[in-house]
């Protein structure tokens, strides 16, 4: 359960940053303005560590995109192209905010060349605030299950452990010492932990299998790399739940009273 979400949060993370660096800040550039100065003004954008990409979007290739969309080839009816060379500027997940457009719109517009710079700032807004509505709701869900799962491990180890009370007890008669009585059981729930988290990478290997085949889009928001990071996470985590469960259940019935060991 804990694993899925995991998933589900990295998915949501790939597309939020696919989102954002696919807005396109468009910096229409003035008539007059000279091959080179167009070059060093896009080179010096591309060196700016906020962004991703830039595109340059001449007045024929603008005219020609516009042509397509509306269907019909407006240069002819008006007799002149209206349209301005342009540059779009793609930004990093990390600097698609805000603030931080704001800043580099008002850098952008001090330029000698640059005419005017359009961009969607309603759809940035937007996009922020839903993802961080989003964020926190998975947050909150994500801890829930933890606990769950944390609750239902424990629970589980507990269970074992009063079965194997008397067998406590009878080791600590003969003169076994508590490390020694606890080390078969931490290694045992080391084990379960192990082998709990392999089926659940499993189960969640399945469930990417099924999902990619029913959802070809989601390969493009697939990183195998946080992956690997997210399973050995899942079984960390199973291990060390496991052993300080086992730990602690063991503790209880070695420091029990003997009369204590007969009541429910």
């Amino acid at each position: 359960m804990v694993g899925l979400l995991g998933l589900i949060v990295l998915h949501g993370k790939n597309l939020s940053n696919f989102v954002k660096e696919n807005i396109v800040l468009n910096v229409v550039i003035k008539e007059n303005a000279g091959d080179n100065e167009i070059f060093t003004l896009q080179s010096n954008l591309e060196k700016n560590e906020s962004i991703k990409s830039t595109q340059f979007i001449s007045k024929e290739s603008a005219a020609k995109n516009l042509s397509n969309d509306l269907g019909e080839d407006f240069v002819k009816f008006l007799g002149y192209n209206p349209l301005s060379a342009s540059i779009d500027v793609y930004l990093k997940a990390d600097f698609a905010n805000k603030e931080r457009i704001q800043k580099l719109v008002a850098k952008l517009k001090k330029k000698e060349i640059v005419k005017d710079v359009i961009y969607q700032e309603s759809l940035i807004d937007m996009v922020n605030e839903n993802l961080k509505s989003i964020s926190l709701v998975i947050i909150a869900f994500g801890f829930t299950l933890l606990l769950i799962a944390i609750a239902l491990i424990n629970n589980t180890i507990r269970l074992a452990m009063y079965s194997q009370r008397f067998i406590i007890r009878s080791m600590q008669l003969v003169g076994a010492t508590k490390s020694f009585i606890r080390k078969p059981y931490i290694v045992s729930g080391m084990i379960h932990g192990l082998m709990g988290g392999i089926v659940a990478i499993l189960l969640l290997l399945s469930t990417l299998y099924i999902a990619k085949t029913e959802m070809p889009e989601l390969a493009m928001l697939q990183n195998y790399v946080e992956f690997g990071f997210l399973f050995a996470a899942i079984i960390l985590m199973g291990i060390i739940i496991s052993i300080l469960s086992t730990y602690f259940a063991v503790n209880k019935y070695l420091n029990q009273h003997i009369d204590d060991l007969y009541k429910k």
